[in-house]
């Protein structure tokens, strides 16, 4: 009777330790989700169509038309955020040189991705988070540079996120860098993201996430007719390209196939965006991108970085890669009149939570470990905290095997727990977080005796 009272008191102090974390909202982040304006989103949108084509290998010369006007217009409206900024953003044009290839570059040519840098505010945090839409459009033949391309969603609805999330972020300071991009060269083989992330690799960039945004700006998909703005879908790698052996022998020891750092990327993006955007969910979707397809983030997760895509819920086959034109009574072309704005202004909130948040995370716990050395139902962590300013206290995220987003979490102030629930039954990761519940990306432990 005395041991089974001690063993009770014992679970009792322990156990007590551990706390349900309390959902925290930032008040900030909830002001600037009231800024995103879908007029303003649509305005741009209308602005990039205006050019004609956007095609990759067009007009330079022009201040109207072609890919050279449509470059210079976004870098002025950069600019323009950046007298706002304080001088923490600055604007440039990224030119490079790309060889013909006999493919889709038919000529030597000199391209470049617009970017704005919006420059942490901590000097000891080197982090950095890019978010992306491309800028370039086309028709139903990829070589035609002449026709009228408006790319209305595709991707002029990514590019114009990227806008306004400039402009409403570069009013405030964040401790890591952001920085936002419109890429081009997408629709000839992801040549902008290409040169972006092989420099970003070569220059030693700590990028801890990188969120492309292709084709967010439409509800309604052709053939099904089905209509959706309720849902956005985030695309995440399993296995990464990148790999190395001894983390492929933790992966397969710890059945991680579903724990990639771009899909515990993904889960993040969820829990935020449903914690802030009204009416939105974000759909988990368990690969790299649409079957057999690619976007401006596979550069970047080919070069190990840890990234995902936006996508719209549904497709609309009828206005993409189209020439326009009216056949059989259908209208075809990716034009300004069949997009929804107020779903387009909803997935860039999401991208905003999702930045917001990032930006403002303590550093990510490290040497994150699950003890092993003794079997238990239970289940013990260890960690070390992150350099630079201390965090609030840490979140342990759990869910099981079968789940694909996280069920529950619990909020410690130490570097260690243990959790009366079996390692063999669930899933764990660790987060640091501060007061207002900004929480870093979320840490997989690894095996420790």
């Amino acid at each position: 009777m005395k041991k089974t009272f001690f063993y009770s008191v014992f679970a009792f102090v322990f156990f007590t330790q551990i706390t349900f974390s309390q959902v925290a909202e930032d008040p900030e982040i909830k002001k600037m989700i009231t800024e995103i304006k879908a007029e303003n989103l649509e305005t741009t949108v209308r602005k990039l169509v205006s050019f004609g084509t956007r095609h990759t290998l067009s007009d330079t010369k022009s201040k109207t038309k072609g890919i050279g006007a449509a470059q210079q217009w976004v870098k002025s409206e950069f600019d323009k955020y950046a007298l706002e900024s304080g001088g923490r953003l600055t604007a440039e044009i990224d030119y490079f040189e790309v060889k013909a290839d006999g493919k889709r570059i038919n000529k030597d040519s000199k391209l470049g991705n617009v970017m704005a840098t919006l420059k942490g505010t901590d000097p000891t945090d080197n982090r950095i988070i890019i978010i992306s839409g491309h800028l370039d459009s086309r028709v139903s033949d990829v070589m035609n540079i002449k026709s009228d391309a408006p790319g209305a969603n595709d991707d002029a609805s990514g590019v114009a996120a990227v806008l306004e999330l400039a402009r409403v972020m570069s009013k405030r300071s964040f401790s890591a860098t952001i920085i936002f991009v419109a890429v081009v060269g997408e629709e000839q083989g992801l040549i902008g993201a290409r040169h972006l992330a092989e420099n970003a690799k070569e220059s030693n960039w700590n990028i801890m996430a990188m969120l492309n945004n292709d084709m967010i700006g439409n509800s309604l998909s052709s053939g099904t007719n089905l209509r959706d703005n309720t849902q956005i879908r985030v695309f995440s790698e399993t296995i990464p390209f990148l790999e190395t052996e001894d983390e492929a022998k933790i992966r397969k020891a710890t059945s991680r196939e579903n724990d990639s750092p771009s899909r515990l990327l993904a889960r993040y993006i969820k829990t935020v965006t449903e914690q802030y955007v009204d009416q939105l969910k974000v759909k988990l979707v368990y690969r790299n991108d649409r079957f057999l397809r690619g976007g401006d983030h596979t550069p970047f997760s080919q070069n190990g970085f840890t990234a995902v895509r936006f996508c719209e819920m549904n497709e609309n086959f009828d206005h993409q890669h189209q020439d326009i034109r009216t056949e059989n009574g259908i209208k075809y072309g990716d034009l300004v009149e069949f997009m929804d704005f107020e779903y387009l202004r909803k997935n860039t909130c999401s991208n905003l939570a999702t930045l917001a948040n990032l930006a403002w995370s303590p550093k990510a716990p490290t040497s994150v470990g699950i003890e092993v050395k003794n079997l238990s139902n239970s289940s013990a962590f260890f960690w070390t905290a992150p350099e630079g300013k201390a965090p609030y206290g840490y979140q342990i995220l759990m869910r099981e095997t079968a789940s694909s987003h996280w069920e529950k979490t619990f909020f410690v102030k130490d570097t260690k727990a243990e959790m009366p629930y079996s390692k063999d039954n669930y899933f764990f990761a660790i987060q640091t977080v501060d007061e207002l519940g900004h929480a870093s990306l979320p840490v997989f432990p690894v095996p420790i005796r």
